[in-house]
């Protein structure tokens, strides 16, 4: 009987949080769903762009299930410089000369891959015997895989982090009642996001330096750009998650509440960061990356280790970073209005 009454009172205490049987029931759900829509994509079209590629070689692309597209030399050059293709073959004389974007050597091998064996049977036959020159516009023949994830990865520690620690700790000054007796005060609410938000800042800044330091001073991960630029996006997604974590914490009572929100906060920003590619995902499905922080920050950080980006191609992520932090700062406003109107 006394085992019956704990038993009870356990089922009592899920079913009376509603949040807690959400979590256990409809979050792995979520979950398993955007696996599948990342994993069970179509089959990765690999583009490439030809110049002066004979009609039949393209072609052997083409049955290889390439997507290729001529261009003049110009406008190849410009397309794979942004990003659009995965490699351009020229050909002069008999030998193409093959040109990867490189910075994806998942992407690279497939490419390589295809192109053996396109050349291998290749119109006419005489051209068999003659192997592409391969060159790289970003990273090389030896560039890790830990090189292409490693941006990502710093994003999401970032990014995790910073939002587990600020939430808890705001949830705590909550019910600890220091944020009650701050808005006893005469300050206002916007005063109050202001200053917690810059008082965390501090120590959020020291841990994206840190980061970003030792990822590639002692890992050695690729860094072609600015160390700056990177401190500037590392520092961007914390201050997003530093406001979204104290944003989140508003709709939490204890720390055991606010650890739920990680399954729908922190995973799907991890499907849709670049980490996994989106390329085979359906193009009506990939809008669900354009509200994720996550992968702003991760395309910044890409474009700046791997492929040495400046200022021109970072400033839509930084301008996109800065606006999340606003939008949410600006709802942590609206949030403190259930404590105090003031």
């Amino acid at each position: 009987m006394r085992i019956r009454a704990i038993v009870i009172r356990i089922l009592r205490q899920f079913f009376h949080d509603k949040r807690t049987l959400m979590m256990m029931l409809v979050a792995p759900m979520l979950i398993l769903f955007m696996m599948s829509l990342v994993f069970n994509g179509d089959t990765y079209v690999p583009k490439i762009g030809a110049v002066n590629v004979p009609a039949p070689f393209v072609q052997k692309l083409q049955d290889l299930n390439a997507e290729v597209i001529a261009y003049s030399s110009e406008d190849a050059q410009i397309e794979l410089d942004h990003n659009r293709l995965d490699a351009v073959i020229t050909m002069n004389g008999a030998a193409p000369q093959v040109q990867l974007e490189g910075s994806d050597p998942s992407k690279n091998r497939a490419i390589l891959f295809l192109l053996q064996k396109a050349v291998q049977n290749a119109v006419p036959a005489s051209a068999a015997t003659v192997m592409p020159a391969i060159t790289y516009l970003h990273g090389s023949a030896d560039m890790a895989a830990f090189d292409n994830f490693g941006p990502v990865l710093i994003g999401f520690f970032v990014f995790f982090f910073v939002f587990l620690l600020s939430g808890v700790a705001f949830l705590r000054e909550r019910t600890g009642g220091t944020l009650e007796r701050l808005l006893a005060t005469p300050l206002r609410r916007w005063e109050i996001v202001v200053g917690y938000i810059l008082g965390f800042g501090i120590f959020t800044t020291l841990q994206s330096a840190l980061i970003a330091w030792f990822a590639t001073s002692v890992l050695g991960l690729m860094l072609v750009g600015s160390f700056w630029y990177v401190l500037l996006i590392t520092l961007l997604l914390a201050l997003t998650a530093l406001s979204l974590g104290t944003l989140i914490s508003a709709f939490a009572n204890n720390e055991f509440q606010m650890i739920q929100f990680i399954p729908l906060i922190i995973v799907p920003q991890v499907f849709f960061s670049g980490l996994f590619s989106l390329d085979t995902m359906s193009v009506y499905l990939r809008w669900i990356g354009t509200i994720m922080p996550l992968k702003y920050g991760a395309d910044a950080l890409r474009n700046i280790m791997i492929r040495g980006a400046g200022w021109d191609r970072i400033w839509y992520d930084v301008l996109v970073l800065a606006m999340f932090t606003i939008v949410f700062m600006g709802l942590n406003i609206v949030a403190l209005k259930k404590h105090r109107k003031i």
